[in-house]
């Protein structure tokens, strides 16, 4: 990334807010956190929205959601920042079955339909119908649901894609067994190099 970021020496006010919530919970300055920072009151609202989107939901369904949409858009980043965060979600073989494909991995016929919604959504939202929201709502999820899982698979549209587009370099969680990363991106390898 060619955007100078803030070091973390010179971190004030909302910069330093995010530096010290990553030190805290991951014992370091995330890459990402450092570009998003840049812009802290855009930051601070994607995290506020991101609260109230997440409130009433599950952290489980949260990361199947991010994982799904992360696998389309292709981002290196979100699959393994929150292949670390799903690991408090699920054991490492749960995740890496999840991770190779969910399709296959043991998950509820609602998980399945939820993460199907999320990618489509997240390759191309325009192809979509109200036979996908009709599907969800036939697997028990209620309005508020469908609208909080559209909402994280598009807000992890607006932070991978970010991310992307200012080739921000990708963190790997020390957390991340060897064995996991090579699940979490063995589905992003056939696709342009990211």
């Amino acid at each position: 990334m060619i955007l100078k970021t803030t070091p973390e020496s010179e971190a004030a006010g909302l910069t330093a807010e995010f530096y010290d919530d990553d030190t805290r919970s991951v014992g370091y300055v995330t890459t990402q956190t450092k570009a998003m920072a840049i812009n802290p009151e855009a930051f601070h609202a994607f995290e506020s929205m991101l609260h109230f989107i997440t409130a009433s939901m599950d952290l489980r369904r949260y990361e199947l959601i991010t994982l799904a949409a992360a696998q389309a858009i292709g981002s290196t980043h979100c699959r393994l920042a929150h292949g670390a965060k799903s690991l408090r979600a699920f054991t490492e073989d749960e995740l890496s079955a999840v991770a190779r494909d969910f399709r296959c991995a043991g998950l509820t016929p609602a998980e399945v339909a939820m993460m199907e919604y999320a990618e489509k959504l997240s390759l191309d939202a325009t192809v979509m119908t109200d036979a996908d929201t009709l599907e969800l709502r036939n697997h028990g999820f209620t309005d508020r649901e469908i609208m909080d899982i559209t909402l994280v698979a598009t807000a992890r549209n607006f932070l991978s894609r970010t991310l992307l587009a200012l080739a921000v370099d990708v963190d790997v969680p020390p957390t991340l067994s060897p064995e996991l990363q090579d699940a979490l991106l063995a589905p992003l390898a056939s696709r342009r190099p990211m």
